[in-house]
């Protein structure tokens, strides 16, 4: 199976190498292959795929992981100081984290026999997926921008005032919580894969002393949000409210996007509304918009991946159930607030990401009814989501009484589906039982 999970996600990297070629653009291979040398533009993120491998190590080869890949950090930074170069774009850290990657591949390879060498493989693979997984996404996100000209932004909009246009309320709302609540939110939105990782050391921790990985775990459910999530981009092309009906990240000028590298398309907006207007109630219709901005709102996978790490943190500790909840609320509000995104991709988000959880899960637990059931009914919501978006905007906006109940009802009714099979399936725990009272001695 980690065979051909490996071989399914290099096909992938090397076709959508050449359709980046297409468009004359490096594509995931070759930007990650440049970060070997260059300053990596995901510093953090090498260093969170080399955490990943390490739950394979004992605790003193963590050590001497760790302290090769920040020599080689330091290396790498003395050597471009004294060269005089100068980095105008990436990270002065993360070459470190990847050739330390790289070469425990080739240990493994190399110095390593039977079960070692796979157990040491399938750390290094999970390592490098995770970041591989950065560049592919980046990539992904290109691609729709050349390859969907028209967007579907009004038609979202119009199905979003069913809902009461969440992202112009919370926008507005963060607009008001000035600079301190503006960086809480772009810190939490920049760094959901740090996050994640987190999660999953949790869940990996004992890799080391069982020498297996558990049947599931958040990464598995990252990498098929991130693989799927993109398709569905290409199908439903949306841009968001501060591309669409406001200036684009020029509106955060005071307040910068310091991790955001998002263009600013002011001049493609239909007006200047987000996040002080709401949209006007009219026909939608397809519109054109840029080359360079991604159409990557239906459904919002920022709020797929958080909805992920809150439901693998609710076995962790309370701080780590903590974080998780507080990470979910968070990237929501970034999300709309940010005005990238509409309230109805939040509900297509949640519904997707439960839907993919309950077949990964399925597949841990053995397809049985309520697990094939379960699947079946997601997908068939998350289709009806899509459809009414596209073809019944007007009619949701025009009863938002009876249509924003309705899918609010709808996600909730595979919260509720997905939470009573999850516990049908999880072992309960047996009560202890009470030792029979002796007879009192004669």
């Amino acid at each position: 199976m980690w065979a051909a999970a490996g071989a399914v996600a290099l096909g992938f990297l090397i076709a959508l190498e050449f359709v980046a070629r297409h468009y004359d653009v490096p594509g995931p291979i070759t930007r990650q292959v440049r970060e070997v040398i260059v300053a990596p533009k995901s510093g953090a993120l090498l260093y969170a795929g080399m955490a990943l491998m390490m739950v394979v190590l004992s605790w003193r080869q963590r050590f001497i992981a760790l302290g090769i890949a920040m020599g080689i950090d330091v290396v790498f930074q003395l050597v471009r100081w004294a060269a005089g170069i100068k980095i105008t774009e990436g990270h002065p850290f993360g070459n470190g984290a990847l050739w330390v990657l790289l070469g425990y591949g080739v240990v493994a390879l190399t110095r390593r026999t039977g079960a070692e060498r796979v157990l040491l493989l399938k750390g290094v693979g999970l390592g490098l997926l995770l970041v591989a997984g950065r560049k592919t996404g980046d990539t992904w996100l290109f691609i729709t921008s050349k390859a969907r000209p028209m967007v579907l932004d009004q038609y979202v909009a119009t199905a979003d005032q069913a809902l009461g246009n969440p992202s112009w309320l919370v926008g507005r709302l963060v607009e008001a919580s000035g600079p301190v609540g503006f960086n809480i939110l772009d810190f939490v939105y920049g760094q959901l894969a740090v996050a994640a990782v987190l999660v999953a050391l949790y869940q990996l921790r004992n890799v080391a002393a069982e020498r297996r990985f558990p049947s599931h775990h958040l990464v598995r459910t990252f990498l098929v949000i991130g693989l799927l999530g993109p398709g569905i981009y290409m199908i439903f092309p949306v841009v968001g409210p501060i591309y669409a009906y406001g200036t684009g990240t020029e509106h955060w000028d005071g307040m910068s996007l310091w991790w955001s590298d998002a263009p600013v398309t002011s001049h493609w907006a239909l007006a200047n509304l987000w996040p002080d207007v709401p949209p006007p109630a009219a026909a939608p219709q397809p519109m054109p918009f840029d080359g360079i901005t991604p159409r990557n709102c239906m459904p919002s996978l920022h709020t797929a991946w958080a909805t992920a790490i809150f439901l693998h943190s609710r076995k962790g500790p309370r701080p780590l159930r903590f974080a998780g909840t507080f990470w979910l609320i968070a990237t929501l509000t970034a999300t709309l607030g940010f005005g990238y995104h509409y309230g109805v991709d939040l509900v297509a988000g949640v519904v997707f990401t439960l839907t993919i959880e309950a077949a990964l899960r399925s597949l841990e637990h053995g397809w049985d009814r309520s697990g094939t059931q379960l699947v079946a009914y997601g997908t068939t919501v998350f289709g009806a989501l899509l459809v009414s978006y596209r073809y019944l905007p007007t009619e949701l906006a025009a009863r938002p009484w009876l249509f924003g109940p309705l899918l609010l009802l709808a996600m909730g009714s595979v919260i509720y589906g997905y939470v009573r099979t999850i516990n049908l399936w999880d072992p309960k725990p047996a009560p202890a039982s009470r030792p029979e009272p002796q007879p009192e001695p004669v």
